[in-house]
This record gives structure tokens, sequence and C-alpha cells, in this order.
């Protein structure tokens, strides 16, 4: 169930509204057979984006052929996906390998949630928890990407600010952090950069865009200081964008947002691993022949 105010039932005829089947295949064709409906609903859109949790038949199949729409029709697209658990079975991360890879063809930035990430946040957490926890990442990543350009705040942003890091970003990760001690800024940027979303040596990432939301007694020195953090971890060259909001939940605490766009990360494909890569080594497994570059 959506509290989406305007929904799309994909694949009425293929499906009849039921779910893909776990077949991405199946999940496509539904996406290609709703695609003058979609086309409908995103036309005129700055942004566009596009969730989903990788793996089964709906999302790793049909988010794809919404993005190439989307991306057609100008948009910049960004894609927010969570990766499965690795106790979700091997086929399901297979499927979510091949969507990951077909995603990151089509959108601007991919932002990637590994959620056997989770686990080193909380290993004793009970499953539908951690769940539920993945799903709260991905909000908050869209929310706080949405935030920099629509809420008023100490330091604001607007669309040509997003789009200048968010552009062509490529495989992006993602991390978290909030502190209320004495030591509030310095502490949650570092939680942030350290989040085990984002396991990755930023320096050899394009871009950053960065998110501080606090209460009102955030400084703009506390501000500063969790950018020249931030920075002086970053390439030189790498874009650097952030804002700044205001928020009566927060008070005396100060959150980071901290989305790394360009990066190559171990935790997706492995190290450095292909897909291609990947697949040879399974069918040398199972039918014991060997690939010869």
């Amino acid at each position: 169930y959506s509290n989406a105010d305007q929904k799309i039932l994909m694949g009425r005829e293929l499906t009849q509204g039921l779910g893909a089947g776990s077949n991405p295949r199946i999940g496509e064709e539904a996406a290609r057979e709703s695609e003058s409906e979609i086309k409908k609903k995103l036309s005129g859109s700055d942004m566009v984006f596009i969730t989903c949790g990788l793996g089964g038949g709906t999302g790793t199949g049909g988010a794809p052929v919404i993005a190439r729409i989307a991306k057609k029709q100008g948009a910049l697209v960004i894609g927010v996906v969570t990766l499965p658990f690795t106790i979700e079975g091997k086929k399901r991360i297979e499927n979510a390998m091949n969507g990951l890879e077909r995603l990151e063809s089509v959108v601007d930035t991919l932002i990637v949630i590994p959620n056997d990430k989770l686990l080193e946040l909380a290993p004793e957490l009970p499953l539908y928890t951690a769940f539920k926890i993945a799903d709260e990442i991905l909000t908050n990543a869209v929310k706080g990407i949405t935030e920099l350009a629509t809420t008023s705040g100490l330091v604001n942003l607007d669309f040509a600010d997003i789009n200048a890091v968010m552009a062509d970003g490529g495989v992006s990760l993602i991390g978290m952090g909030e502190s209320d001690s004495t030591n509030r800024a310095v502490e949650s940027v570092e939680k942030a950069i350290n989040n085990p979303l984002l396991d990755v040596d930023i320096s050899n990432a394009s871009g950053a865009l960065v998110n501080i939301i606090g209460g009102a007694d955030m400084s703009l020195d506390e501000c500063k200081l969790i950018i020249e953090t931030i920075g002086n971890k970053l390439n030189p060259d790498a874009k650097l964008i952030w804002g700044a909001q205001i928020s009566v939940d927060m008070d005396k605490s100060i959150r980071v947002l901290l989305i790394v766009t360009g990066v190559k990360s171990s935790q997706i494909l492995g190290h450095g691993e292909t897909l291609e890569s990947i697949k040879h080594k399974e069918i040398e497994e199972e039918l014991g022949i060997e690939f010869f570059e």
C-alpha cells in the first residue's frame, strides 16, 4: 500500500494487478505496458527520484524502464536503491546486481544502500526492524536532497546547485551522523564520514552533497567546521555543495547527511569485480570450465 497522491498500476493486463513473482523480466514488461501513463505523469518534471529495493521483480525490472522514460523527458534522474541482505538468497542478490548495472547506465546518480551494512550498525536488530531502518534511510536520502532545494534555511540551494553535483554523478553512497554533545559539529560529521553505509575512500569521489540540520542554536561557525572537515577529505577538484536548515525537532542536536558521488566501492560489486566477471566465476564453478581473456 502507498500513500502517494498519484499511483499507477503497472502491467494491468500482464500481471492483473499482482506482483512480478520475483521475475525482473515480468517487471520490465509491466513497466513497458504502462509506458504512456508513466510518460504523462512525469511530464514537466525537473527532478525524478526512482526508489526501490533491488532483487525482486517489479523494482529490479521496472525501475530502469521508468528511469529511461524520465531521462528522455529531460529530468535529472536520481535512483535510490537498497541491495538485499545476504540471507535473502543468491538468486535475489544476482537479480539485484543485474538491476543495479542496468539502472546505473540510465540514471544521473545512483545512491546505493547495501542492507548488509545495517548489520554493522546494529548486528542484533530483529529482521523486521532492519528492513524498516533500510526504508527510513532511503526516505531520508530523498528527503535530504529535496529539502536542500525546497526548504528555506541558513544556507539555501536551488535546483541548479543540486544538478551541478548530481548530473552524471554515477554510483553514490550515503552517510549520516547526529550528535547533541558539546562537540556536536565534529562528532556529527565524523559519524557521517565513518558511517558503515559510506564504506569507501571519499578522496576519490567526484562530488559531495551535504545537508546540515540543527536547532535554532546552530551557528554558521559549526556549519563551516563541518564543511571544512568534509572538504579536507575530498579531492580538491571534487564539487562540494551544501545547505543548512533549522528544525524545531533538532533541539541542541546537529544532523549531517552526506551523499558522495562518483565512487568505486567494494561493497557494491565486490573488490573491483564487474558483473560479467562474477557470472564467469559462477559458470566456472558449476561447469568446471575456465574463461581466458
